[in-house]
């Protein structure tokens, strides 16, 4: 087996990219939302990949689709997976998209937090701790009302709306838990990645249907986000994502992943026109702080 590189120009620049894409996909789906909804994008987008998956699993002979074990797992896998997404489209109804891409990438804190308790190798070291706190503080800073607010059901909605993102961070984490805690830890990642597809669609098509979420205008603006979801978002940057992790060590690629909750804030600015509050800012200061912190310990002590 070929040994993974450290960084070179290519791969930085790839992993730039990357995080640019995944920080703009939530505005995308809150400009969109007016001709389909958040739901109904991401249940598609959802089925379309999963389509576009499944000749690299045929073509994959060590891969058992089929197997109990492992679609025990994947279904596992697939709610919780689906679980994020149906929290990210309740967050876009009740609070900005700088604030949903926020605190959806905690994830990795509570990856860390998980995974300590169980495997030796992924104790957290003091450094580490440090970042975990520093992270928590800008959530409860996020969280916390400003005295100028005078609406207070406004207020309320977008508390509402936070937590939203924050419980899809937790989802998130959940499901890159159980892959590692089960025989999927060992399946090629096309194989994981399609129980995910599969299982969101289903999911979030079905929760679309109940909750009367299926109306589409085909317009330009629903037909480019569709695309640009299915095509470039839930494929094309999975694939460079797991091409990257085949070649290059992960512990470097996973301090580039502060970046895509800065490119959602950037994005969500320029696109969507959003006001940021000064206690968002400094609480996003020390969630992202907190994250790099914990990434670059974390990097270390792989390496070594």
């Amino acid at each position: 087996m070929e040994e993974r590189k450290n960084l070179d120009t290519r791969a930085s620049a790839l992993m730039v990219l990357l995080c640019m894409v995944l920080g703009l996909q939530q505005v995308v789906l809150k400009i969109a939302a007016p001709d389909i909804s958040p739901i109904m994008q991401i249940a598609l987008r959802s089925g379309l990949s999963a389509v576009l998956v499944l000749p690299l699993l045929w073509r994959d002979h060590s891969i058992h689709l089929f197997s109990y074990r492992q679609c025990k797992a994947g279904a596992l896998v697939a709610l919780f997976f689906s679980l994020e997404f149906y929290f990210v489209t309740q967050a876009l109804k009740f609070t900005s998209t700088s604030h949903t891409v926020v605190l959806l990438y905690t994830a990795p804190i509570f990856v860390a937090l998980g995974l300590h308790w169980k495997f030796p190798t992924e104790r957290l070291n003091r450094a580490q701790w440090g970042g975990i706190a520093l992270a928590f503080m800008g959530i409860i800073l996020t969280f916390y009302p400003t005295t100028t607010a005078t609406n207070a059901p406004a207020l309320a909605q977008v508390l509402l709306g936070d937590l939203y993102a924050l419980m899809a961070g937790l989802a998130w984490a959940l499901s890159t838990i159980i892959v590692r805690l089960s025989p999927l830890a060992q399946a090629p990642a096309t194989q994981t990645l399609f129980y995910q597809l599969f299982g969101c669609f289903v999911l979030l098509l079905l929760i679309a249907f109940l909750t009367n979420q299926t109306t589409i205008h085909f317009t330009t603006l629903a037909i480019l986000s569709l695309s640009f979801q299915t095509l470039i978002v839930s494929f094309a940057s999975l694939l460079l994502w797991f091409w990257l992790l085949r070649n290059y060590l992960a512990s470097r690629l996973g301090i580039f992943s502060f970046l895509t909750p800065l490119f959602g804030v950037l994005f969500s600015i320029l696109l969507l026109e959003e006001k940021l509050e000064i206690k968002f800012i400094f609480g996003s200061i020390l969630v992202l702080s907190g994250i790099v912190i914990m990434s670059l310990k974390q990097g270390k002590a792989n390496s070594s």
